[in-house]
């Protein structure tokens, strides 16, 4: 890989863009010998904007003889010279303490969502109940802030239900059980990321089966491994709403509605140059419902 700075970075505050998504090993190691390349051109300080964390799932040890491929790549990033991470709803909180001497902000992707549905979503089913779904236990404190948020948005008749599943295998479910009433209300299940999105289709047409009026989907990260488009498009989702944190082909499904991170970033980015507090970035005082629309 031959990389050449166009010009002179000495002494500048440097924010290099760069998600780790597939091809992972590819954009990470370019994200290293660009780290490298600023920290040789004598940068004084370098910040790695990581919008989506490759190997971000790999946070522990499930078997044996496997590597905690996670808290590797912050070693890696940590060896290249990065002074500080911005990343966007990493899987597993732990993975800020995988970095030992560099800040982590793991910025929430609720700026982003929030006004789109309140405006969107909302307006479209009118006084009808709303219910924010949260796919597993873990994902209750996601799903909770994303109802605190609406709700402070003056949507009203919301409310929150968690799905347990029974799996027979890795992305295969046996059963689910609801613990809340779905029955006439819009759905919608709140998670982090998409992969192959079998699970969440599987997901939505056992609301639908138990009485949903409507399944959607809202998730940061669109993976979209394998037939991952083709499920969607086949199944009884209404909308799939993702952020840009992994770049996606125009047109590739009409479910899908992506919603810009460029703005949550780039404010995240003034406040580490100009020194200023990024914890004002999760207030939800500071939403506007005229934030984070999609062109």
């Amino acid at each position: 890989m031959a990389l050449q700075l166009g010009e002179s970075v000495r002494d500048f505050d440097v924010f290099v863009v760069q998600s780790t998504c597939p091809p992972v090993n590819e954009n990470l190691m370019e994200l290293f010998f660009i780290t490298r390349c600023l920290r040789r051109a004598s940068a004084k300080r370098v910040t790695a904007v990581i919008p989506y964390f490759g190997y971000a799932r790999q946070d522990r040890k499930m078997s044996a003889r496997v590597p905690i491929s996670a808290s590797d790549v912050a070693m890696l990033l940590e060896s290249a010279g990065v002074d500080r991470v911005l990343a966007v709803d990493l899987h597993c909180g732990q993975i800020q303490g995988f970095f030992h001497n560099t800040p982590v902000d793991n910025l929430s992707a609720l700026r982003d969502f929030t006004p789109y549905i309140a405006q969107e979503l909302v307006k479209e089913y009118g006084d009808d109940p709303i219910c924010i779904v949260s796919p597993d236990a873990g994902g209750v404190g996601r799903a909770k802030e994303f109802l605190e948020a609406l709700t402070t948005m003056h949507v009203n008749n919301i409310s929150l239900a968690i799905t347990v599943k029974h799996r027979s295998g890795p992305g295969q479910i046996e059963g689910m059980n609801v613990v809340g009433e779905i029955e006439g209300k819009h759905c919608i299940i709140v998670d982090d990321m998409i992969d192959t999105a079998g699970t969440l289709c599987k997901s939505a047409e056992t609301l639908k089966d138990m009485g949903a009026k409507s399944v959607s989907a809202c998730a940061t990260h669109a993976l979209f491994n394998g037939s991952a488009l083709e499920r969607i498009e086949k199944s009884v989702l209404q909308y799939v709403i993702v952020s840009d944190t992994i770049p996606l082909k125009p047109g590739a499904c009409d479910k899908i509605k992506v919603v810009s991170s460029a703005g949550l970033l780039a404010e995240a980015i003034m406040c580490c140059h100009f020194g200023k507090s990024v914890s004002g970035l999760f207030k939800i005082s500071n939403l506007s419902i005229n934030n984070g629309l999609p062109d």
